[in-house]
């Protein structure tokens, strides 16, 4: 069977004949069906074919009606997903490239005997759907099932994916065996739920990373849907003890980190949980494994940072208060994400660093921020880190943005500067501008942000509903934040006169979404753009910027160099703070962080 393009031969996984039943007398190992089902002849009159229960379409025709088939076994789940698989023998196969040649027997663990693999049997049940309405898994329930014989297993070889997301439904319930390679796009459910997201031909990029929202970008986001393909191991267990299908576990040699490459897969194609997935057999036959980069070193004479640290918050600041609104729940956790957001820092080796989602708790020897500070200056002998104070705030959300320096490299000039209204009095967290000047050199300004999230749609009105263009609920409140935000600066909040501004920080939008156009037609620069210089944030698979750095023309012309460091969102959750206890820079936060250098030092260092 073919289906939209992936080759369909049925190989075989042994050298057994194509079909050998045995004698009426096996007949006898029957088993029966759950207690209160009651198995009666089918309600066509006669025996009927997988792809005939399946249908042509995403839900089964014949759904409550009382079925016979006859398959044989491909994969059992019995134990994790209560049930087994049953594929189509040979001469049941028909010529209709839409309808599956496999589907679900619904048998829990305690319902009685269990068929094995290769088992042909000859079954009678209760067609289903398992599952959401758009997303279901076809099934037969209430089911008795007779032994008939043995017959080698069926598998379909898929070296493409569909020529669409909906053309997955035709293998539906289908053994599958795909050489690969396949990209690793995400992990987000790997400690949870022991799946992993991945896509054929290469990475998946957000669609209006890429274009502005429109033709092109929906078509990406088709293009995404078909390419994308959950792995999962076969069961509805959830934080599993351990990853049984991987070659090895993940460690710092085999970090499993997105952009990895996975080859030889074999499981069943299922649909549960709202989506397509391959539950897998076997092991994955080989992992290759991408490399983590060493911290970039942008060119110039002073570093900006931004860093989004996702949540930090340290309790009450004496080892108590814990749990807390966000972030570890435990004194002993807060020490261990502070440990990794330490070590990130002092690798990327800032003059100044924007932070983003920092405990809004104020700015005395108890706060996040200023023992985040005090622990940067221990783990980095001779600096000399010190905290912008904006005395309140600023914002009364939970989290804020932040600025700290280096003051042996540079000095801040006046007072800092904050925007509390309009879009900045909910939602936007207030931006943080703060005058610098390293050495004699010229003055600058870095304002810090983090604009409102993506998220919490169910609270969007009106214009900040999600409009289905591919930029999310919200998008309005973005827009708004940028244009004051821009407004605002250019009015010189912080006194100093300076034409170089940066406006640095997490603002919630793609490269090509309103926001960030809306910035630039004001006249503000983007400092680095594109797939090549890299991403900041990983999403349902896909790779896109959320964090930007903006500059009036004199900054943008004194930028020398700019990176991201990929040490955040391409890395798996067995190294985040709650599993990791070593201190390491990887998996401090989600987002990962920017770098820039700029040749805006002056001869004569600070003293």
């Amino acid at each position: 069977m073919s289906a939209n393009g992936p080759s369909a031969s049925f190989r075989r996984l042994s050298a057994g004949l194509a079909l050998a039943f045995l004698l009426a007398g096996c007949q006898d190992q029957t088993a029966t069906a759950p207690e209160g089902a009651a198995p009666q002849a089918s309600a066509a009159g006669g025996e009927l074919t997988i792809s005939q229960i399946q249908g042509s379409g995403p839900r089964s025709p014949l759904i409550g009606q009382q079925v016979v088939a006859r398959g044989v076994v491909s994969a059992n789940f019995i134990g994790g997903l209560g049930g087994f698989y049953l594929a189509s023998l040979p001469e049941d196969v028909d010529d209709d490239p839409a309808t599956s040649e496999g589907i679900f027997i619904d048998w829990p663990a305690d319902a009685g005997p269990r068929p094995k693999p290769g088992d042909v049997l000859r079954v009678d049940g209760r067609v289903a759907e398992i599952g959401d309405d758009r997303a279901s898994l076809t099934a037969l329930s209430e089911v008795a099932w007779h032994r008939l014989g043995q017959s080698d297993i069926p598998i379909t070889g898929l070296a493409t994916p569909p020529a669409s997301a909906e053309a997955w439904e035709a293998l539906e319930g289908m053994r599958l065996r795909i050489d690969g390679p396949l990209t690793l796009s995400g992990h987000y459910g790997l400690t949870e739920f022991g799946e992993l997201l991945l896509s054929f031909g290469g990475p998946l990029r957000q669609p209006t990373d890429a274009f502005p929202p429109g033709p092109k970008a929906k078509a990406l986001a088709e293009d995404n849907a078909r390419r994308r393909l959950l792995i999962d191991d076969g069961s509805n267990r959830r934080q599993p003890d351990r990853i049984w299908y991987l070659p090895e576990p993940p460690s710092a040699a085999a970090p499993l980190r997105a952009g990895s490459r996975l080859f030889g897969l074999d499981g069943v194609l299922d649909q549960r949980h709202g989506q397509y997935r391959m539950q897998l057999i076997q092991a994955i036959d080989r992992v290759e494994q991408a490399p983590r980069p060493a911290p970039p070193e942008p060119a110039g004479s002073l570093r900006i940072a931004s860093l989004n640290l996702l949540n930090l918050f340290n309790g009450d600041g004496r080892g108590g208060g814990f749990p807390t609104p966000r972030g570890a729940a435990t004194e002993a956790l807060y020490q261990r994400q502070q440990a990794k957001l330490v070590a990130q820092i002092v690798a990327l080796a800032p003059d100044v660093a924007a932070l983003m989602e920092v405990e809004n708790d104020g700015f005395g020897p108890d706060s996040a921020l200023a023992q985040l500070v005090a622990a940067l200056d221990a783990a980095d002998p001779g600096s000399d880190w010190r905290w912008v104070d904006a005395g309140e705030g600023p914002g009364s959300d939970a989290i804020r943005v932040a600025l700290i320096f280096r003051a042996d490299r540079v000095t801040p000039i006046g007072k800092p500067a904050s925007l509390t209204t309009g879009p900045f009095d909910s939602g936007s967290r207030p931006p943080l501008a703060q005058a610098f000047r390293a050495g004699d050199g010229p003055v600058f300004v870095v304002a810090a942000n983090h604009f409102k999230s993506k998220g919490s749609c169910d609270r969007a009105e009106g214009a900040d509903r999600n409009a289905g263009d591919g930029q999310g609920c919200f998008n309005a409140h973005r827009r708004l934040a940028a244009a004051r935000l821009s407004e605002w600066l250019l009015t010189d909040p912080t006194r100093s006169g300076s034409e170089h501004a940066l406006i640095i920080g997490d603002l919630n939008a793609y490269s090509h979404e309103d926001p960030i156009r809306d910035l630039l037609a004001s006249g503000w620069r983007r400092l680095a753009d594109g797939p090549d210089f890299g991403h900041s944030y990983l999403f349902d698979g896909a790779l896109g910027s959320l964090d930007h750095a903006l500059a009036t023309p004199a900054m943008a012309d004194a930028m020398r160099g700019a990176a991201v460091w990929a040490v955040n969102a391409d890395e798996n959750g067995f190294f985040r703070f709650e599993n990791d206890p070593h201190g390491a820079p990887w998996a401090a936060s989600d987002h990962n962080p920017l770098v820039l250098g700029f040749d805006l030092a002056g001869p004569h260092p600070v003293e």
